[in-house]
């Protein structure tokens, strides 16, 4: 906006022919389909008429070329208009309008252009093809026809109207009502004036006459909870890691070393902003050898408590530290730094908030219009309408924004098993089967496979990940091949192995003088290892509501909890599949993760006289990623029979196993875990006779970690006596309750 200048007033003007009153009293309601054919300037015999909406206006004036100033007249209820007479043609022209303040306000007539969205933006709505939806739908800053402002768009076609409204109109949409883009169900208008910064909602008529303030589902800005607008947004971020993107997908994800830290970024230093979390976070990963960090779900959402799992705001980071282009710092730092970016995404479900999502323009329409298939259970929310093509369309793009607006490097997609099973945590005729009777989410699988195939041609280097509880086949095969069940694979590039953490941690819980009888919790997991592309996950959800921390899972007295936590992780980081923890787990806090408060840092502190107890099992997560990453046997083979071979997995009544990893080479590591607390000396196992000595290289009882100190200093060497079943063994001292890895001297 700026001052008026000087103008020659124009008393030639007459009123305006009247409004068909229909057409008056939709457009006051909020509920005119086309607004524009009613506002702005339209030619009529004997020239041009001028009408506009500004609510509250005590003088409206239009200026035209060489300073011509036209006085318009009120016609009640805030509507201002004059026909100006021997205009042959609509003029270049501005608005002049004063409130009640004697400052006069010069403006732009919303009014006066053509629409902002082209004709191909919406073919592809209308296809549900749009897989860069965010810059067809939403507040795009623009400059239109010469003249900066914002455009704003957003689909609601149960609407009998939509306005925008925001700060700069005291939250009034009256002025603003916006126009309707033929069937695409798309509403359109562009602001002049209007720039980043804003806030802003849209003002919905609902079918039957009511209206609904709501948060736009586009928005890649929102205000901070528990404010609820959304806020006019432009991207300045400069990438600084191209680099790291070039050689990111060098080697394909399961044949990779992907060591995974776990983080919710609120709670992982309280009160850090993105900016501030990027001169901390990188250089604590890289440290301590992790490849990735996983971020628990940034997506908007209002209630802290939720951890992000309800998101209201799909294309906007939480604004809780801060701006999209702080949350690009924080990416593009740990880029830098070496370490990949993944992060949570919740495409399962959502919250009832009414100025979100839910029945959004008065009727269903990102749920499904059947409770039976639209609410949750468990969880009090909706799921989305996978059938329905804009709605997938919605989440299709909402994956391929964040991994290339945000370079992000994958996704981990949360609670896939609700998505895919039509009778999830329901009973009975609470459900509705699919069109052939099954309980499959015929349209939740192909969302998935789309999804998937999409993201991964548009984002080369990117990896997916499945939450998926059950035994679904194909969870990570390729879209194009079909199963045994009839389907063909959702595409995803690994899955959650959480068959092998609740058996894993269910033995661990136990003491060990009752281990053997629940051997087979820690060995059933190479039964089915091949089956799907796996990542062993000990994650937020473990050590949360009464499940206690990782270390206080384990039984017996401290000094035993600490032995059992350190021997579990080299158990894992050996075990075929990708490995994730979650924080605070890598020094071995005792206590719950609150996501009010974060880890207990102070653990840590030397003064505390956390050298063994704490510091020394976080040395330990710093040794096995160093040794991981330099052990292709650890991962090459991850997805490959040929990368494991059995020693001892039938030592039930020693509590011990003992396994051969294998590289592309045939290159072995062994590793031998004794989850008894008693030393083992002189024990015996067989080994490849291929191999003249073994080197103790990483042993979880070392006294820099806070173990004992038992183990191997020399080579153990092999000899030729058969044992399990080889031509060759070795004897070696099993320290208690530990993990030694061995490689050939």
């Amino acid at each position: 906006m700026t001052a008026p200048r000087p103008a020659r007033p124009d008393r030639t003007a007459r009123p305006a022919p009247a409004l068909d009153p229909h057409d008056r009293a939709r457009l006051l309601a909020g509920e005119h389909h086309d607004p524009h054919a009613l506002l702005g300037a339209h030619p009529v015999k004997g020239g041009v008429v001028f009408r506009t909406l500004r609510p509250w206006a005590k003088e409206v004036a239009v200026l035209l070329p060489q300073g011509r100033r036209v006085p318009l007249r009120s016609e009640g209820d805030g509507l201002f208009s004059a026909l100006v007479p021997r205009l042959r043609k609509i003029p270049a022209y501005e608005l002049r309008v004063r409130y009640d303040s004697a400052a006069e306000l010069a403006v732009h007539d919303p009014y006066r252009f053509l629409p902002a969205l082209g004709a191909l933006d919406l073919h592809l709505i209308g296809e549900g093809r749009h897989e860069e939806l965010w810059t067809a739908l939403g507040a795009r800053v623009m400059t239109h026809d010469g003249t900066a402002g914002t455009r704003f768009t957003v689909w609601a076609p149960n609407a009998r109207g939509v306005r925008v409204g925001g700060d700069w109109t005291y939250w009034d949409g009256t002025a603003l009502p916006m126009r309707s883009l033929g069937s695409s169900g798309v509403w359109e208008l562009f602001v002049p004036g209007v720039g980043e910064g804003a806030l802003y909602k849209f003002d919905i008529t609902r079918p039957d006459g009511t209206h609904t303030l709501r948060a736009d589902p586009m928005a890649r800005r929102t205000e901070c909870p528990p404010d609820t607008a959304s806020v006019v947004t432009a991207d300045h971020h400069v990438w600084q890691d191209a680099d790291w993107l070039a050689r990111r997908g060098a080697r394909p994800h399961h044949e990779a070393p992907i060591s995974v830290y776990e983080v919710h970024l609120p709670s992982w230093r309280p009160g850090l902003t993105y900016r501030q979390l990027a001169e901390q976070l990188p250089a604590y990963v890289a440290d301590l050898g992790f490849t990735h960090v996983e971020f628990m779900a940034v997506a908007e959402h209002p209630f802290h408590g939720s951890w992000g799992y309800q998101v209201t705001g799909f294309y906007a980071p939480t604004a809780r530290m801060g701006t999209p282009d702080d949350f690009r710092f924080l990416v593009d730092a740990l880029h830098q730094a070496g370490i990949g970016v993944l992060m949570d995404w919740v495409p399962a479900h959502f919250p009832r908030d009414d100025w979100a999502l839910a029945e959004f323009d008065g009727r269903p329409l990102y749920e499904h219009e059947d409770p039976r298939r639209s609410a949750h259970p468990d969880w009090g929310t909706l799921v989305f309408d996978y059938g329905r093509k804009e709605v997938r369309n919605f989440l299709v793009a909402n994956a391929v924004y964040w991994c290339e607006r945000f370079h992000l490097d994958g996704l981990r997609v949360d609670a896939v098993a609700s998505m895919l099973y039509l009778d999830y945590s329901r009973e009975g005729g609470d459900w509705l089967p699919n069109e052939f009777g099954g309980r499959e989410n015929l349209d939740a699988v192909a969302f998935l496979q789309e999804m998937n195939a999409t993201l991964y041609r548009r984002c080369p280097g990117v990896v997916t990940f499945a939450e998926e509880s059950t035994a679904w086949d194909g969870v990570t095969r390729p879209t194009n091949q079909v199963g045994p069940g009839g389907f063909g694979g959702l595409g995803f590039g690994l899955k959650w192995n959480m068959g092998w953490m609740h058996d894993s941690l269910g033995y661990m819980t136990k003491d060990p003088v009752h281990r053997k009888y629940h051997h087979h919790e820690m060995t059933f997991s190479m039964v089915y290892a091949y089956s799907e592309n796996y990542i062993l996950p000990i994650s937020h959800d473990e050590v949360v509501h009464g499940k206690r921390a990782l270390v206080s899972k384990m039984p017996g007295d401290w000094w035993r909890r600490r032995a059992d936590h350190r021997a579990y992780l080299g158990f894992m980081w050996a075990h075929p599949g990708k490995q994730l923890l979650f924080m605070g787990q890598e020094f071995a806090q005792g206590s719950e993760w609150s996501a009010d408060h974060g880890p207990d840092w102070w653990l840590l502190d030397p003064s505390y006289g956390a050298e063994a107890d704490h510091r020394g099992v976080r040395d330990l997560v710093r040794d096995l990623n160093t040794m991981y990453a330099a052990t292709p046997a650890l991962w090459e083979r991850d997805s490959s029979p040929e990368g494991f071979e059995w020693i001892a997995g039938d030592a039930a009544e020693d509590n011990v196993f003992a396994f051969l990893r294998f590289d592309a080479t045939g290159t072995p590591l062994l590793a031998v875990c004794n989850f008894s607390p008693v030393v083992r000396h002189d024990y015996r196992l067989g080994v490849p006779d291929t191999v003249a000595a073994w080197a103790e290289v990483l042993n979880t009882d070392a006294a820099r970690y806070g173990g004992g100190g038992v183990g191997s200093t020399d080579p153990v060497k092999t000899e030729s006596v058969p044992w399990h079943g080889r031509l060759a063994s070795l004897r070696t001292t099993l320290p208690p309750l530990a993990t030694v890895w061995f490689k050939p001297a």
